[in-house]
């Protein structure tokens, strides 16, 4: 008879906290840098890396 296993990661937690990290990174530099361009930059870091977070965890969630 053949079994079934099931191989299931936590790909997705992981993905998420490490791109919800850099997320984080991004919004303390926009914060520290709040009159300069690095403001700009740390608000453009935040957004991408929390979209990509959220897209990590819709394609790596079982």
């Amino acid at each position: 008879m053949a079994t079934q296993t099931e191989s299931s990661t936590d790909m997705g937690v992981g993905l998420a906290f490490a791109l919800s990290a850099v997320a984080a990174i991004g919004a303390l530099l926009m914060f520290t840098g709040a009159p300069d361009m690095t403001a700009a930059w740390g608000f453009a870091a935040a957004m991408l890396f929390s979209a990509l977070a959220v897209v990590g965890i819709h394609l790596y969630w079982d």
